[in-house]
């Protein structure tokens, strides 16, 4: 496991500094990504050869102790072995369900659809990175870690079919990893095994493992940080402390909002801070990739071209009152989304009489720190899906009901490892969540905490009494109740769903309350089954060989409109924007959504037709989400 750790930590951070460099090149193409990737591939067999000649992978994957003797033929028998006990096997079948979800079906993540993935398209049809001409901030402001993984399957592919493939593998890494930084954090091995299986089935995890989302790919950079710089003390190994370095900077650039993990890293790191300057060459091009594969250099161009580095604002350190009520309200929120029972029908009534029970006061003054009304509210919703899905009501309850019982059993022995550093690695991913939740004003706190939860566990699973507590048969059935609902889950995922939907819901009785209920399953599945391609109708309309489409567009899958990939190019069309300014850049038909332009341009849609001397060409409804419905769309063409 730790050498396809380090393989994965090291091709991603090349990936990322390939798509830096080709930029600059002007070459980010097919042409420049071939050439890449085969220098790539060499250099990893190179790697490779000269690690089996002189024995490091064997002793890599056997340096968890220094008194296990080095075996280098482990055979695939052994491997498999494993999956006959009950817990591996459960995490295999939850595992092999993602994955077919992602064979499946196309990519429906909202986010990726509306900028991660158009992000990349522009660069592509550039040749390099650029700032999008856009008001839509978000495709240009956020980190590109997952983005320039992504790239290459886009330039020598053309589909985003395989692209589910990078959270996928980033799934099957998480349960040798909770293992590794658990037990040398002090957790017992026997908890830690039981957990390794059981923490990754969290819904964040398992429901993005066959999706395109950014968050299930930052978690095992952080744990790969930590665990790296935990071995490295031991190993005194420049390979472990080069490859702890690089997963910490690809942990930013997956999400920014992964900054403040960097503490723990740092803690881990401290003790081996001399192997720096052993090699000093080796350690001065490490700090260089590491560089361009984190989140440094989209902050440098946020500040190039923006008024900030994060993209988002940040709350004054100085504003005691507001950062006490964010902290609050995103506590409250991480707990409630992660309790609520991942099918929940009720959850209108109850996000109404929460609201009902909020006082005029508290609400005002949540109002004026949180800027989106579901965090100030707490609102949950019916179904737990990958758009907000934290760790989940099963491996959370599970998870405090052990801490607790854990508490109430007899210590069997003393923790090992109880060093006041290992103590302060085993702490700091507390103080690096509060210092998330200073900050964050927005809802879906619990899936932005994804990278968070795994260095969590330690924290709640040090205790001895977890040791008898993995033995009880309460427990282990609870834990099969926890596989049970992740399975279900998977099973009625709207994105992915793996049952045959249209029949059931045309067995639904079609009067009364079932009514309902069978139209809005009705609508939510249909709109998460065309939203990959959600544009569709759309495109259908455009005149044939347009090679460049003009579009109004914030927070819309822009995505579909890319298809066939290579065939045409977006432009977007800003409330600045002249007739002139358009045909410059060769843009004569726009498609464009009425309330957009109202909301953002500060003018009607009419007047804003006359000012372009433009003229409706065609209506087009379009259903891109199931909380609006259909919205009308206009093919607009300027005269």
């Amino acid at each position: 496991m730790p050498t396809i750790v380090l393989i994965w930590v090291w091709v991603c951070a090349y990936l990322n500094c390939v798509g830096w460099t080709l930029s600059a090149l002007h070459q980010l193409n097919a042409g420049g990504y071939a050439v890449a990737l085969l220098l790539g591939f060499a250099g990893l067999v190179v790697w490779w050869k000269k690690c089996s000649c002189v024995g490091g992978i064997g002793e890599m994957d056997h340096s968890l102790s220094s008194s296990r003797p080095s075996r280098d033929n482990i055979h695939l028998q052994k491997y498999l072995r494993r999956f006959r006990r009950a817990f591996p096997l459960a995490f295999l079948v939850l595992a092999a369900m993602a994955f077919l979800g992602g064979v499946l079906y196309a990519p429906t993540n909202y986010d990726a659809l509306a900028y991660r993935l158009p992000r990349v398209l522009h660069w592509l049809a550039a040749d390099r990175w650029h700032w999008i001409h856009s008001f839509f901030e978000r495709i240009n402001n956020r980190s590109c870690g997952i983005e320039w993984v992504s790239a290459p399957f886009f330039a020598l592919l053309k589909t985003d079919r395989l692209l589910f493939l990078i959270n996928f593998v980033s799934l099957l890494l998480l349960p040798g990893l909770v293992f590794s930084v658990s037990t040398r954090l002090g957790v017992r091995a026997r908890v830690a095994w039981h957990w390794m299986w059981l923490a990754p089935t969290g819904y964040c995890f398992l429901l993005q493992a066959g999706s395109i989302g950014n968050d299930l790919f930052g978690a095992p950079f952080a744990l790969a940080a930590v665990d790296f710089a935990l071995r490295a003390k031991i190993s005194r190994a420049s390979r472990d402390f080069f490859t702890s370095a690089l997963a910490a900077a690809m942990m930013t650039s997956a999400k920014t909002a992964s900054l403040p993990l960097l503490l723990p890293w740092a803690v881990a790191i401290l003790p081996s801070w001399r192997l720096t300057v052993r090699r000093p060459l080796p350690t001065a091009a490490v700090c260089v990739i590491a560089l361009f594969a984190s989140a440094l250099p989209t902050m440098v161009l946020n500040v190039a071209h923006s008024d900030n580095w994060a993209g988002v604002k940040l709350s004054h350190a100085g504003a005691g009152r507001t950062l006490v009520l964010r902290t609050g309200a995103s506590m409250v929120s991480m707990v409630t989304q992660n309790l609520v029972p991942p099918v929940f029908p009720v959850a209108g009534q109850w996000n109404a009489a929460v609201v009902k029970r909020i006082p005029e006061g508290l609400e005002s003054a949540l109002r004026g720190v949180m800027l989106e009304a579901q965090a100030y509210e707490f609102s949950v919703s019916e179904l737990q899906m990958e758009e907000d899905a934290g760790l989940g009501f099963g491996v959370s309850v599970l998870l405090l009901a052990s801490f607790v019982a854990a508490g109430f059993m007899r210590p069997r022995g003393s923790l090992s490892n109880n060093s006041p550093w290992l103590t302060g690695v085993r702490w700091s991913p507390v103080i690096s969540l509060l210092a998330l939740m200073t900050q964050y004003d927005l809802s879906g706190i619990a899936r932005i905490a994804t990278p968070y939860y795994l260095l969590l566990l330690p924290v709640l699973l040090a205790g001895t009494g977890h040791a008898g507590l993995v033995r009880r048969r309460w427990w282990r059935s609870s834990a099969f109740i926890v596989f049970f609902i992740a399975g279900g889950l998977l099973v009625v995922s709207p994105a992915r769903p793996l049952f045959p939907v249209q029949t059931l819901l045309a067995g639904m009785p079609g009067h009364g309350s079932s009514s309902r209920l069978r139209a809005r399953l009705e609508e939510v599945y249909r709109v998460y089954g065309s939203r990959n391609d959600g544009f569709a109708p759309a495109r259908a309309v455009l005149p044939p060989g347009l090679n460049v489409l003009g579009m109004v567009t914030y927070d819309d899958p822009e995505t579909s409109l890319w298809r066939p990939f290579g065939s045409r190019r977006i432009e977007h069309v800003c409330p600045a924007d002249t007739a002139a300014d358009l045909r410059a850049r060769g843009i004569e038909y726009i498609l464009v959504h009425e309330e957009t332009v109202g909301q953002w341009f500060d003018a009607p849609f009419d007047a804003w037709l006359k000012k372009l001397n433009a003229s409706v060409v065609q209506k087009i409804p379009l259903n891109l989400r199931a909380s609006r419905g259909p919205l009308d769309w206009y093919l607009v063409k300027l005269n």
